[in-house]
């Protein structure tokens, strides 16, 4: 089915592009939500219209966009949440906390509808988030999103083997001098009924 976009859609396409996506899926997904709308002659006469209107405003938001595209791509933002069994979440990581840790970490204030998430995240783990900043420029942030309390038990626990390891390793020394010392002194012990 053909529909045309009227926002963007991570991994399905930009505002105002015409694609091709599942009958199900636009039904389902994009209809309901007010993201798409059936692409039929008439619907595409009145988005040629509408481009032709809007090339001359992307233009001038197009540098300005650049320059916030070269200031996150690649950055890494880092969200605490709280969560419970199998790393689930207490809730969700929704765009508008995307877009509030990216203004609060990074200096960049971002609507909500720019940051590409399709479903809400509700786990703990590493993600990689797509922002639409422009119809011809896009950039992607790393959001780390971590439990403190899971993340202070796991520094405790590596301080505590490397407590472990390390004591292991002095006692290892400290055998081995001891092992020194008496062979010096079997040696020497042999050395002197000769003399």
């Amino acid at each position: 089915m053909r529909v045309i976009l009227k926002q963007s859609v991570s991994k399905v396409g930009k505002e105002g592009q015409v694609v091709r996506v599942k009958a199900g899926f636009a039904r389902n997904f994009l209809f309901p939500r007010g993201m798409a709308v059936v692409a039929d002659k008439s619907q595409i006469r009145v988005l040629e219209a509408r481009n032709k209107r809007l090339e001359k405003v992307l233009e001038a938001t197009k540098a300005s966009a650049e320059e916030i595209a070269e200031k996150l791509n690649g950055k890494r933002i880092r969200m605490e949440v709280r969560s419970g069994a199998g790393q689930r979440l207490f809730g969700a990581v929704t765009s508008q906390d995307i877009a509030d840790a990216i203004k609060e970490q990074l200096g960049v204030e971002l609507e909500k509808k720019l940051v590409g998430i399709l479903q809400p995240i509700k786990q703990l783990g590493h993600f990689g988030i797509d922002i639409d900043l422009h119809r011809h420029v896009d950039c992607r942030v790393h959001l780390d999103v971590v439990d403190p309390v899971l993340e202070e038990e796991a520094r405790k626990a590596a301080e505590g083997k490397g407590t472990m390891v390390e004591a292991k390793s002095q006692k290892a020394l400290a055998e081995e001098a001891i092992e020194k010392i008496e062979a010096e002194q079997g040696e020497a012990e042999e050395e002197s009924p000769e003399a």
